[in-house]
């Protein structure tokens, strides 16, 4: 089958793009309220980019009326946010900082999760999760329903256990981020595997098979 994505609706490019691109890592998003509340917001449209520079991106499009979301309206006015790693721990918790509360409601409080100051920026980290990363806005990308928000990681918290004892490695006994596939449908990381690098001497042409030129 074929799809032309220059005529196809926007729902039915979302449908065979979720479906197909995954698992996609969740990052729960916190930011502060104008009020100084603590808002957190799960996105799957979310990546690490770059490390030198560090830079993580959010995909984040407005609610189905045209609103912007409170997770926009914060990383605008403030230029920070935090990316929380999420965990089985914190799986059920992350599903309800998905839901349309009002902008001023304490919604990491809500969820049952505890928020503690950031050193670099104003937001605040979820203490619960493995790993928490502190950004400032790189720049916005407009779009028309969709902003796309590029972040420079600016620090790092990361629960000890979560390392090897050289604190280099992932545990990954330890780390088992949970990922999004499509609809209510996620993952978790519970089944890896090694696979080394073959040796590339293995796969050369033999001499004889090489293209004569003349």
């Amino acid at each position: 089958m074929d799809f032309d994505f220059t005529e196809l609706p926007a729902q039915d490019r979302y449908r065979l793009l979720t479906n197909f691109i995954g698992p996609r890592p969740i990052a729960l998003v916190s930011t502060l309220s104008p009020s100084g509340q603590d808002n957190a917001a799960p996105m799957s449209f979310f990546n690490v980019f770059s490390h030198d520079p560090p830079i993580v991106i959010l995909g984040i499009q407005t609610r189905p009326n045209g609103e912007e979301k409170d997770t926009v309206a914060n990383i605008r006015r403030t230029n920070e946010f935090v990316v929380n790693m999420v965990d089985m721990a914190i799986a059920d918790q992350m599903l309800v900082c998905g839901l349309s509360f009002e902008p001023d409601v304490d919604e990491v409080a809500i969820a049952g999760l505890t928020a503690a100051d950031g050193l670099k920026v104003g937001a605040r980290r979820i203490v619960e999760s493995p790993c928490s990363m502190e950004c400032r806005v790189e720049r916005l990308i407009e779009y028309d329903r969709r902003v796309i928000v590029l972040g420079e990681v600016v620090h790092m918290h990361v629960r000890k256990d979560c390392l090897d004892e050289e604190g280099r490695y992932v545990d990954p006994s330890q780390y088992q981020p949970i990922a999004r596939l499509h609809a209510n449908n996620y993952i978790t990381s519970d089944r890896q595997f090694v696979m080394p690098t073959p040796d590339i001497t293995a796969y050369a042409p033999p001499a004889n098979a090489m293209r004569k030129t003349s």
